[in-house]
């Protein structure tokens, strides 16, 4: 307001002084009007500034954050470090406990034991916030465990190098995350060093290849942000054919078919098959159709396994937690 004032004011005494100096023919209009332009362009120059502090402040605790970030140690080795490693596939969790950092307070996992073989499928069911998504965090080590040990191949993942665990496992999410790049670009993100003939090959086995050659650019169609011209259908499929070019050992897959119609969800559901053959597979799943044929269900119930079992042994306890689920899910349907 003050520079706004002290602007205003230099221009209204320019005019004031320079029509004095007119009407005595001391000064031509035309300089009286160059004045008049240069103490806008100044004043205005000097409003600017009012927000350079702001600017400067905002600037600087940026600046101080990323170099904090910076400076933390790396949790991954870089890529030419990393001592390679082939994995069979056999997982076990063993008494895990687990809260959260930002609520200690709040136990999320009371004594999970999980003991999955190489090559199986099995399924976690339970309502939300039951701790299924926690426990394929717990399996990437994104956090540190209040009690117990997660073992791949019976090591403890604490002692496996951490970039090398996560090669071997492929993850097909709920809302998939795709780039503002080509549908190839986007494919090869499970690979990079892929050929253009394996990224077809595995855009061909998670059912995607149909609908690829039907953009007119193919596999170098623009997805747009966050794939925003695809479908949700077709986004799911494209990671499954990112999983597939990664070829992982361990499998995840998070509610991967929760949010798609019928015929999506089939076509989906379809390439997901083809992608679990011969792999550990650990499936998070609402929709109870889409795992009747895992080798077992683990039912969980505020942090803890409350059965388990595949899905005609559990579906015929007609008191049990996954038979309620069921029957809840059919009527709902």
């Amino acid at each position: 307001m003050f520079v706004i004032s002290i602007l205003f004011g230099g221009i209204f005494f320019i005019l004031w002084r320079g029509a004095l100096y007119v009407q005595s023919g001391e000064m031509m209009v035309g300089d009286l009007f160059g004045f008049i332009l240069y103490t806008g362009i100044m004043g205005g120059a000097i409003a600017g500034l009012g927000n350079l502090y702001t600017v400067l402040a905002g600037a600087i605790g940026a600046t101080e954050r990323i170099q904090e970030i910076l400076a933390l140690e790396s949790e991954i080795t870089l890529e030419s470090e990393v001592p390679s490693f082939a994995i069979n596939g056999d997982v076990d969790f063993e008494n895990v406990h687990f809260s959260y950092p930002t609520r200690e307070d709040v136990q999320v996992l009371k004594g999970i034991d999980l003991n999955i073989k190489a090559g199986q499928k099995i399924a976690l069911v339970g309502q939300s916030g039951s701790g299924k998504s926690t426990i394929v965090k717990l399996l990437l080590n994104f956090y540190s465990l209040d009690n117990g040990n997660i073992k791949v191949d019976g090591k403890d993942i604490t002692s496996l190098n951490l970039s090398s665990l996560r090669k071997n496992v492929g993850i097909v999410p709920q809302e998939v995350i795709l780039f503002g790049g080509t549908i190839k670009e986007n494919i090869l993100y499970g690979d990079p060093k892929a050929s253009d003939a394996e990224v077809k090959e595995a855009a061909r086995k998670s059912n995607s290849l149909d609908f690829i050659n039907g953009f007119p650019d193919g596999l170098e169609t623009i997805v747009g942000e966050r794939g925003i011209k695809l479908s949700g259908g077709q986004r799911q499929r494209i990671a499954i054919a990112r999983a597939i070019l990664k070829d992982p050992k361990i499998l995840l897959l998070d509610e991967a078919t929760s949010s798609l119609d019928a015929e999506s969800e089939r076509v989906v559901q379809d390439a997901l098959d083809k992608l679990m053959q011969g792999r550990t597979s650990i499936i998070i799943a609402h929709r109870l159709s889409t795992i009747k044929e895992v080798d077992c269900i683990y039912v969980i119930e505020n942090g803890r396994i409350v059965e388990q079992g595949n899905h005609a042994e559990l579906n015929a306890r007609k008191d049990g937690a996954y038979h309620a689920l069921a029957k809840l899910q059919f009527e709902i349907h």
